[in-house]
């Protein structure tokens, strides 16, 4: 399995755990990635709302990058998937518009053209790789570890552009994944729901609020971490979990685990590796519960 694969820029700078433990874990599943390193920035939503037809340009370049290697383009970002498939609606269905896009990307040699599959990794697992398979690529079973979903907007919202008609099912892709590995999926109501990173910047309270809620009724109903597909979400959730619990007045000590690093550990790939020592809320309670099993 080959793919063409564009990291996000979360990854190489604030998260740089996930771009690890991502390379470490396609490796061991024998997904190959052939990465964009002459991509750029979806926009994360940010400049589409400013700039539209900049924004589309700028994925559309990205987009003629994959083409070009003749591959299907993945991802490890829900944000990042959001903006893709977005902006890839925009160009599929707008001929003239395409064209517009189409001559900005001609001084490069580029051309997008209709036809190309993207997919978050999350996707790619259940669609692509199948569950069986990666149930039986299992070294270290992940069973007793109760781990809570949390999706972020972008993979989940708007339904229509985000192949919810053809993959249903998509909403549930998480906990799926999470019971193939030997974990538990705790369920609750705030997996599908905002982290509130996107109005950190201008109302950091109530942002910080949204996160401390979700986090406080996972932690109570027995979560031993949080697992997401979005590093956006993971700063939330991580790295402003000390605020949000000065927030909502409660004690809060939840890790959040990347995807990747979930499948790695099942894998057997050691923590180090994973960069599990890279985060805000310490892991070592996951850490200790999952080799405990193994002996490790």
């Amino acid at each position: 399995m080959r793919y063409a694969f564009w990291p996000g820029c979360v990854s190489k700078g604030a998260c740089p755990e996930l771009y690890e433990s991502m390379v470490k874990t396609s490796a061991k599943l024998g997904i190959e990635l052939e990465e964009l390193y002459d991509g750029n920035c979806t926009g994360a939503g940010v400049i589409s709302e400013h700039e539209p037809e900049l924004a589309d340009a700028l994925n559309a370049r990205n987009f003629a990058l994959a083409q070009k290697l003749g591959l299907d383009l993945i991802n490890i970002c829900s944000t990042c998937q959001g903006v893709q498939s977005l902006a890839q609606e925009k160009l599929d269905r707008d001929e003239a518009y395409r064209a517009k896009i189409n001559a900005k990307l001609a001084e490069e040699g580029l051309e997008y053209k209709p036809g190309l599959t993207i997919k978050n990794f999350m996707w790619l697992l259940v669609e692509d790789y199948g569950l069986d398979k990666l149930r039986g690529q299992v070294t270290r079973p992940l069973a007793g570890l109760r781990c809570g979903p949390f999706y972020g907007c972008y993979i989940l919202r708007p339904s229509r552009i985000l192949g919810m008609a053809e993959h249903p099912e998509r909403d549930q892709y998480l906990e799926r994944i999470i019971e193939a590995v030997g974990a538990q999926p705790v369920d609750y109501e705030g997996k599908n729901k905002c982290c509130g990173f996107p109005i950190l910047t201008n109302n950091r309270k109530n942002s910080l609020a949204q996160a401390g809620t979700h986090l406080a009724e996972a932690q109570d109903l027995g979560a031993d971490c949080l697992v997401t597909p979005c590093p956006l979400c993971h700063l939330n959730l991580d790295a402003q979990q000390p605020s949000a619990a000065q927030v909502i007045e409660k004690e809060l000590h939840l890790p959040i685990i990347h995807l990747p690093q979930l499948i790695g550990l099942a894998l057997g790939i050691d923590p180090k590796e994973l960069r599990m020592d890279r985060h805000v809320v310490g892991t070592q309670k996951v850490l200790d519960k999952v080799l405990a099993k193994v002996g490790a």
